[in-house]
């Protein structure tokens, strides 16, 4: 990591930069994966099997008997374990529920919304150099509260054209049943556009890497609606003299072994607590199975001296990360200056991990900057809301004077002819 002592203000906005890994001709080659796909759809999708994945399939789909090996080959501790997260994930998601108020705003003038679920959605769930079925309960128990009527799952395959048993389990235990072997940009291109064996969705949702995440953003433009932008993962840590330096050490690493595109930032008011940090990640490192990719992740992270915490959590609040721990005294003062972040974890036990997992909250969440004005996924990114209103013959009379005068000031006389229609009629 790179240490950078008591920055000037005017420097933060560099500091704030996330790495971007061999983006040169990111939108000539997604473009490319996503006409491709348009234009042959299955067979565009089985060759760039073969080119990205090395795979080899005849079906796109994962059949009841892969299901059913799954069921077989996960064992109850890891069985018992994703039950509990699902049931602390169902309860957190289930709460968001909105109830229905009709409001009389005049006499006789009554509305209301109503929450509709989104009817096909697609969810993208990455599978390359880790299974994140814990991605598959973020998003599949929403979705599933929500009342969505069809799930559409897309996930790469590994060399043997197999699904993770895990992923595979949690898609029953959810009910998804259409889950698709396929990953990267052509998975997003498929649920955008459809094809003979996957259908096209309403929304994409779900994480992924650069190639994934600009998939997403240019099949906006084309009609079709995203979670959110949702990149290379990355973590935010403010530590004071309070803070455990093992504890830090295992958060920074814990969001640092996603990919090399990861980003993490320590943030702290102490020369000691910072020396004492990246000490303990050089210990923890060495333990780590994807210690190749952590220490990438780590040459484009940062730990950064700020004079006191007012400058830390400034400088969070420009950066807006998309997990930001806050390992400090009196955490819960802080957290209420927190404006921007994607999720914010208070106190020294409060890892980062918790909320990957099993807390309740999601992990689907706004990065690189975007927690300025994204929210993480949630029951309501599932739903639409339509309003509705109910107008009496003297509910019009009452806002009718007002609705003329107004349409009339616009220049727009049929809209005024709308109301004076009715009203001058007993």
């Amino acid at each position: 990591m790179e240490l950078i002592n008591y920055p000037e203000k005017q420097d933060w906005y560099n500091l704030v930069s996330r790495p971007s890994l061999g983006t040169a001709d990111l939108d000539e080659v997604v473009n490319s994966i996503l006409a491709k796909v348009k234009t042959f759809g299955d067979q565009a999708l089985f060759e760039l099997l073969e080119k990205y994945d090395q795979v080899s399939l005849d079906s796109l789909s994962v059949s009841s008997s892969e299901f059913s090996d799954a069921e077989g080959e996960v064992d109850e501790e890891l069985k018992n374990a994703i039950q509990i997260a699902k049931s602390n994930i169902e309860k957190f998601h289930a709460a968001q529920r909105l109830s229905l108020q009709k409001i009389e705003t005049s006499p006789g003038v009554v509305c209301w919304q109503k929450q509709v679920p989104i009817q096909k959605v697609g969810l993208y769930i990455p599978g390359g150099s880790a299974p994140l079925f814990s991605t598959l309960l973020m998003l599949g128990i929403p979705a599933k509260l929500a009342g969505c009527p069809e799930i559409v799952v897309c996930t790469p395959p590994n060399k043997n054209g197999k699904i993770h048993p895990a992923t595979l389990y949690t898609a029953s235990l959810l009910g998804i049943k259409n889950v698709f072997k396929i990953g990267g940009a052509q998975a997003i291109a498929a649920m955008a556009y459809g094809t003979s064996s996957i259908p096209k969705v309403n929304k994409i949702f779900g994480p992924g890497n650069q190639f994934v995440t600009k998939a997403k953003e240019l099949v906006q433009t084309k009609g079709v609606a995203i979670d959110m932008p949702a990149g290379p993962s990355e973590v935010l840590v403010i530590a004071d003299e309070s803070a455990r330096p093992d504890f830090v050490a295992a958060d920074l690493l814990s969001q640092a072994e996603h990919g090399p595109d990861s980003q993490v930032i320590l943030l702290s008011t102490c020369k000691d607590v910072v020396a004492n940090v990246l000490n303990e990640i050089e210990k923890q490192l060495r333990a780590l199975p994807r210690m190749e990719v952590t220490q990438k992740a780590l040459q484009n992270s940062k730990a950064i001296l700020l004079k006191n915490l007012s400058d830390c959590i400034a400088f969070s609040n420009l950066y807006a990360p998309e997990h930001l721990i806050l390992a400090c005294e009196n955490p819960s003062d802080l957290a209420g200056a927190v404006t921007n972040a994607g999720s914010v974890f208070i106190g020294n036990y409060s890892c980062e991990s918790a909320g990957d997992y099993a807390s309740g909250t999601n992990h689907t969440l706004p990065t690189n900057g975007f927690a300025e004005s994204y929210s993480g996924v949630s029951l309501s990114s599932f739903t639409k809301y339509i309003s509705f209103q109910e107008i009496s013959k003297e509910g019009l009379d009452g806002i009718g004077n007002a609705i003329e005068i107004m349409a009339e000031a616009e220049g727009l006389q049929a809209h005024k002819n709308a109301v004076t229609i009715r009203t001058s009629k007993s």
